[in-house]
């Protein structure tokens, strides 16, 4: 049985010294012990804490990331960005999905994510018609995150209108289009597929209010699995809140709370635009608030209320949505500072029992994104999965920071070059910076780009 030691570990209690850690060929943790001697075990160079989880993922978008920055339209918003994604997705084949994939989830290990949910709504081929399989784009995403080592909630969509009502699709989202039916046998397909690869799952995810009808909400729900994840997009955007209401009366998060039982189950990603009771009902119904800081910012989206949130007890948790930055340093730095931004104070997200920022944050991360993910993950203990990170304790500024303060030192003053080591199940995937894969999947990466962008 694999035995591991650290001189200092981020356990659920806090931080502890001398921690012995053991692994079962199942790739949980069997002992988890402070205090402890070093005897016959690894030594790990430097901080450990549990991995963190990506509550939010669009694989194929990372093949985008940085070509919508081109300025030229005074009212350029989410709604413009959006045909430059479509134009992208209508491009890329099962094998491409795979590698863009894989090439990303390798990113995201090296920056400490350890798993993710994919919000994976590209299902046919690019004339919009299902494949002989209709699971085959889902297959490449399941390959992707086992050949690169990484967890998976595997969130396939039920996307099927335009707009609110059911507004019929027009042809950019041909690739994402499934009736209620066609889901559900996709659902019905993937189950066994996950299960057969360690630390995978599936969940239930619903585009967003636009994009299915309450009936297939309400469908889908009674169809399927009452304990799995479900994910939504929902108030992303303001136009998203006035085609709402101009659509049933009432602001997207409300109507959601008014028609359907939203509890600990649901991520609700972004709910950029939540007013003072909306931000009530969510803490009071356990859902996690879904954030991508580093992609509203860019999308413009706007600031999601998370002082009031975090007050009221709500669940949090981070993901890298389009990618344009895969940091788990830069998602929770921005978190804090956008809220700084908004209210012109400092040190804003933090709760009466930890004054630490940087704790607050990391702790509120782990435990949403766990929830989100319905994974045994997000804690250093008996029973969870082996997922960890291990910053470099040669780094000085980690070195002689004060048990509390390595959390603050690392994402307010530091950056992923302070990550030296990953594993996820009970394996290692990331050694002193590097994937064991990551020169071979750049150039395929590379070469997929080449063909995407005409080079």
């Amino acid at each position: 049985m694999p035995a591991f030691f650290a001189e200092r570990a981020l356990l659920p209690t806090g931080w502890a010294n001398d921690v012995r850690l053991e692994i079962g060929a199942d790739g949980l943790l069997t002992q988890v012990a402070a205090n402890a001697c070093a005897d016959g075990a690894e030594l790990l160079r430097g901080p450990l804490m549990p991995g963190m989880p990506n509550l939010h993922s669009h694989a194929f978008q990372r093949a985008m990331a940085g070509l919508a920055e081109m300025a030229g339209n005074s009212d350029d918003s989410f709604w413009t960005w959006r045909d430059l994604m479509y134009r992208m997705v209508g491009q890329i084949s099962p094998d491409q999905l795979q590698i863009i994939a894989r090439q990303l989830y390798i990113e995201m290990l090296k920056a400490g994510y350890t798993s993710v949910a994919e919000f994976h709504y590209v299902h046919h081929d690019i004339s919009g018609q299902a494949y002989a399989d209709p699971a085959e784009l889902s297959r490449q995403i399941s390959q992707a995150a086992a050949s690169s080592g990484i967890g998976l909630t595997l969130v396939p969509v039920l996307y099927s209108h335009s707009g609110f009502g059911g507004l019929a699709p027009h042809d950019g989202q041909r690739r994402f289009i499934n009736s209620t039916q066609g889901y559900l046998e996709l659902q019905a397909r993937l189950q066994p597929i996950l299960a057969a690869q360690p630390a995978q799952q599936l969940g239930l995810c619903f585009h967003s209010l636009r994009a299915v009808t309450p009936g297939q909400i309400n469908e889908v729900l009674a169809a399927s699995d009452k304990t799995c994840p479900v994910h939504i997009h929902i108030a992303e955007q303001q136009k998203e809140v006035d085609d709402c209401l101009a659509w049933s009366g009432k602001r997207p998060l409300q109507w959601l709370y008014d028609n359907v039982e939203v509890d600990a189950r649901w991520c609700l990603v972004h709910a950029t635009h939540a007013n003072p009771d909306e931000v009530s009902r969510m803490a009071q119904s356990r859902a996690i608030a879904g954030l991508c800081l580093t992609t509203e910012a860019n999308l413009g989206d706007g600031i999601f209320p998370a002082v009031d949130f975090l007050a009221q007890g709500g669940r949090i948790g981070i993901g890298s949505d389009s990618h344009v930055s895969l940091s788990v340093v830069e998602e929770l730095r921005w978190l804090e500072y956008g809220q700084r931004l908004r209210d012109q104070r400092r040190n804003r997200l933090y709760r009466r029992d930890q004054p630490v920022v940087g704790r607050t944050l990391y702790d509120a991360a782990l435990d949403g994104g766990t929830q989100a993910l319905g994974q045994p993950i997000g804690r250093l203990e008996v029973g969870k999965r082996a997922d960890w990170i291990v910053l470099d304790g040669n780094d000085p500024y980690l070195a002689t920071a004060a048990a509390e303060q390595i959390l603050n030192r690392w994402l307010f003053a530091g950056s992923d070059r302070q990550l030296r080591d990953v594993m996820v199940n009970g394996q290692w995937v990331v050694r002193d910076g590097r994937h064991a894969d990551e020169e071979q999947s750049g150039r395929a990466f590379a070469q997929v780009l080449r063909t995407l962008l005409g080079a």
